[in-house]
């Protein structure tokens, strides 16, 4: 993850679609069938360094979830899931949904550090660089005329302004590269947050392993003394 950037928008793929610039934001998609044409307005709007993403649980046809505005890359959200999984919410998986997904009103602007909380200094570390920021719901979400907008998920059937959706499942992290697929392959819940995470959307192919590399690891040197080689005799004159 490194230290946080303004946004990791500096990740060029050939296959990836330019974000558009300065229009309202991309939460008006919602994919229910009752979903209104009327656009949402939020205190900011879109700027083309925002890399929009969506996390969700499974449904019985698909997924369903919360929008999250700033740095979608996996190389940026991997970390931060994997991390907060493990330490924060010791591998209790509905806990950690609940509180991305239930407990919000419209969505994030971004995750920040908290979810990191528990998890090892060292560890904390190595992904911040030592930067530390909240993590910052989406306010005062209104429709164009001024009311109030209704809380509402992102389905399977919504993502079109979006790049990234992060399926929670039991066994781990479904990464859909949006642009390019339909479904993405799992990263297992186990998997070292440390790990090297390729961000370009068409290395997610749902036929594909995940284009992590787990860090290596010093060689450990043994402490016994049977792996060491018996002395040599001198010869005899």
């Amino acid at each position: 993850m490194g230290a946080r950037p303004a946004d990791p928008g500096q990740h060029p793929a050939e296959d990836h679609r330019p974000h558009s610039a300065a229009r309202p934001h991309a939460v008006a998609h919602r994919g229910s069938a009752d979903a209104s044409p009327r656009a949402l307005t939020t205190s900011f709007q879109e700027t083309d360094l925002s890399t929009r993403s969506v996390i969700a649980r499974p449904t019985a046809d698909g997924y369903a979830g919360m929008y999250v505005h700033f740095d979608g890359y996996p190389d940026n959200k991997l970390p931060l899931l994997l991390a907060a999984y493990q330490h924060r919410f010791a591998g209790d998986l509905e806990a950690m949904a609940r509180h991305l997904i239930d407990d919000v009103e419209h969505g994030w602007d971004e995750l920040g550090t908290d979810l990191l909380d528990g998890a090892p200094a060292a560890l904390r570390r190595s992904l911040t660089g030592g930067d530390e920021y909240p993590s910052r719901q989406m306010t005062n979400v209104t429709w164009a005329d001024g009311t109030p907008a209704e809380r509402e998920l992102i389905t399977q059937d919504g993502t079109d302004e979006l790049e990234w959706a992060y399926v929670l499942h039991p066994h781990g992290v479904e990464v859909i590269a949006l642009q390019a697929y339909d479904h993405g392959p799992v990263v297992a819940w186990d998997t070292d947050p440390l790990s090297r995470i390729v961000a370009n959307p068409s290395a997610w192919h749902p036929d594909s392993r995940a284009p992590i590399v787990a860090p290596r690891s010093a060689p450990r040197l043994s402490t016994t003394s049977a792996s060491a080689p018996p002395p040599r005799k001198s010869a005899r004159r």
